[in-house]
């Protein structure tokens, strides 16, 4: 397998990338109601609050896959709808794997980093956090099989996790790229809904305590905490669907939603000019 294939090695014409798939996963989702004007300042247009003002963070570890060695990761979400159909949006996922990470980003749209995930289960607790450069901004201590998820929210957490159900839940994904010379984007950024399939094999409800630290390069404690309503830990297979294009988005009201995948330190901030090309009228595209 060299830099340039051989003919047998590409796939063949129309054929679709095959569907990434991950082994034996571990994962844990913890949720939280947040304030909906919190919701409603972070979604990107054109996507709206839906239901209850629910957040949630996920870590995994994907101990094997068919598509990169194994690895670890994290998500930050919000729950949401475009054109009706609910899902999370998703604002930031760390992983500790290069090639998940290009994966995510460049297939899906994904706002991946690379970090450091610690994930520990000692009998039936599980602990873990999330870090970049030294600096941590997330950790969760899950109690396996205890407390409850109170109603409405079970409800809606059960209907979006979706166990076994081949459509999978929804996840809202904006992939863009920015332009070469950094003004704008390479072409108007689209809104992506992606399925992910979970079909576990335990399901173990839990309690949870968590903590969202200050980071400027990973601000997740902008989605203030208001209650915990718990967790629930899967282990079993994902796969990741297919994603689609739901939409085409306005580069210029996009733009201030635009650096989940950097950090600050990254971005053009010389006379005060907003990144890359917002000072410009039209938020350039290419």
């Amino acid at each position: 397998m060299g830099f340039v294939k051989t003919r047998d090695e590409l796939p063949r014409p129309g054929a679709r990338l095959k569907r990434l798939e991950c082994f034996g996963a571990h994962t844990l989702f913890v949720f939280w109601e947040t304030r909906p004007d919190i919701i409603a300042r972070l979604l990107p247009p054109p996507l709206q609050p839906w239901s209850l003002p629910l957040a949630a963070a996920c870590v995994a570890h994907f101990p094997e896959t068919n598509f990169c060695p194994g690895y670890r990761a994290g998500g930050l979400f919000l729950q949401a709808e475009f054109d009706g159909v609910p899902g999370m949006y998703c604002l930031a996922m760390p992983v500790d794997g290069d090639m998940a990470m290009a994966a995510g980003r460049e297939v899906y749209g994904y706002p991946t980093k690379m970090a450091q995930i610690q994930f520990h289960q000692h009998g039936n607790v599980l602990f873990s956090g999330i870090s970049r450069h030294g600096q941590r901004f997330f950790h969760v201590t899950a109690r396996l099989n205890h407390g409850s998820v109170e109603e409405p929210a079970r409800a809606v957490i059960e209907a979006g996790l979706a166990f076994d159900d081949d459509a999978g839940s929804s996840v809202y994904l904006f992939k863009h790229f920015l332009a070469p010379d950094g003004l704008g984007f390479d072409y108007p950024p689209r809104l992506i809904r992606q399925n992910n399939v979970l079909r576990p094999q335990t399901v173990q409800w839990a309690s949870a305590e968590l903590a969202l630290l200050p980071s400027d390069g990973d601000p997740w404690h902008e989605v203030e905490i208001v209650r915990v309503v718990g967790g629930v830990y899967v282990v079993g297979n994902t796969t990741m669907l297919e994603g689609k294009v739901v939409a085409e988005v306005d580069p210029a009201a996009f733009m201030p939603y635009a650096w989940s995948k950097w950090d600050p330190e990254q971005l053009d901030r010389r006379r005060g000019r907003h990144p890359a090309g917002t000072d410009h009228p039209h938020a350039n595209v290419g």
